[in-house]
């Protein structure tokens, strides 16, 4: 066993020394005569326009949320939809059995054209009295002269002017019968038209278009009037966002939207990065006094159906826009004990340590108020190893 063990221990040996003879690793590289170059990746820092930009979380709500209720009493016929359909304004929605009314109809409309037949009637009374009552009235006069003249006796000019009167007295109800007539047709012709509404409700339509929920009432159900709803809808084309802010931002949104619309986006949670376009519609009109905050309403169109309502949304309200403001990625700015700062690459391949003034945040970028300029390559990975003087080697990002 012995020559065996001394034959392992040179060949241990050899592996050990060479692999103390292996070049140092790229994470530590040293430059010529130098010290270690560290591996980083950079950026530069941009010159852009920057929104100024409120994030709160706003819930969504519809635009309109009709009940639809039957406004005449019967059996329920039949559904003309499916629970959970986008119906238009005016699409059928339900039908009642329309017999009793279209009867209701005809009886209105009998009584119309018999008092329509009356009132010809008592036309034709009418003017056989008012012929009668200029005959009569023409007769009285004549024995009249007569009288006068002693031809007849004083009874025979009393009798005539006494038929002359009846005559037109009679002309006179005859009138107020047609009055009276006429007024009952009136009646009933309103009668004609409130059936023909009722027969009109045994059709009931969307009053708006949206999005129907569930079915509240099936069909073979009996329905009452302005009793229980049969379905409520929607309208989510267009539709609202309801959020708040801080009190402190009311000035300038009321300033803002006084001379434009000012645009608001909703995020679903579900799809982030397909942002929904609408705008500032409503400043509520006070201020919540337990949280500090007013409360605003932004409008979207909603065409794609993106938004629903109950909905969590994150709301951008954008209020202005920084001209020429230095932004750079949000991973470049690290926290120290004496506060934020970024490691600068220069021309010379090192790093130095620049504190900074952070203002607002930008997407994934942030606005450098101080210490950095356009251009400026800022490091974005690889701070660890990092410290002012070292030498660097972007492996990816912008070129210093």
């Amino acid at each position: 066993m012995q020559p065996k063990l001394s034959l392992l221990i040179p060949t241990v040996s050899f592996a050990l020394l060479a692999a103390c003879q292996k070049a140092p690793s790229t994470t530590q590289a040293k430059g010529p005569g130098g010290p270690p170059t560290v591996p980083i990746s950079a950026e530069k820092a941009a010159r852009e326009s920057v929104p100024t930009e409120l994030r709160v979380v706003g819930t969504v709500d519809a635009s309109a949320i009709v009940q639809v209720r039957s406004q005449v009493a019967g059996p329920l016929l039949r559904v003309a939809f499916a629970e959970g359909q986008n119906v238009a304004k005016g699409d059928l929605l339900f039908q009642i059995d329309p017999r009793p009314f279209e009867e209701a109809v005809r009886q209105a409309e009998a009584a119309v054209s018999r008092d329509r037949a009356q009132i010809n009637q008592m036309e034709a009374t009418l003017a056989r009295d008012a012929a009668q009552s200029r005959f009569n009235e023409s007769d009285a006069a004549r024995f009249a002269e007569l009288a006068k003249a002693g031809v007849v006796s004083k009874s025979q000019s009393d009798q005539a002017k006494t038929s002359a009167d009846v005559a037109r007295e009679s002309a006179k109800a005859s009138e107020a019968s047609i009055a009276s007539a006429k007024a009952a047709l009136e009646s009933d012709q309103s009668a004609v038209s409130a059936a023909k509404l009722n027969l009109s409700y045994t059709e009931i339509r969307s009053p708006l278009s949206g999005r129907t929920g569930n079915l509240l009432v099936h069909a073979g159900n009996l329905v009452k009037a302005n009793d229980v709803p049969l379905v409520v809808i929607h309208q989510v084309s267009p539709i609202f966002v309801n959020f708040a802010v801080p009190e402190r931002h009311l000035a300038a949104i009321r300033r803002l939207s006084a001379n434009r619309k000012l645009e608001v986006r909703a995020l679903p949670q579900d799809s982030p990065d397909r942002p929904a376009s609408g705008s500032l519609a409503v400043i509520d009109n006070t201020v919540d006094t337990t949280t500090g905050t007013i409360k605003l309403k932004g409008a979207f169109e909603n065409k794609d159906a993106m938004l629903w309502p109950g909905q969590f949304v994150t709301v951008v309200l954008t209020l202005d826009t920084i001209q020429g403001a230095t932004t750079v990625p949000s991973e470049a700015v690290q926290t120290g004990p004496q506060g934020q700062f970024v490691y600068v690459v220069k021309a010379d391949d090192t790093v130095d340590l620049r504190p900074v003034t952070v203002g607002r945040a930008f997407g994934r970028r942030l606005v450098v108020d101080k210490g950095v300029e356009a251009g400026e390559s800022v490091v974005t990975d690889g701070h660890l190893r990092l410290g002012p003087g070292a030498h660097v080697h972007n492996i990816g990002g912008a070129k210093p």
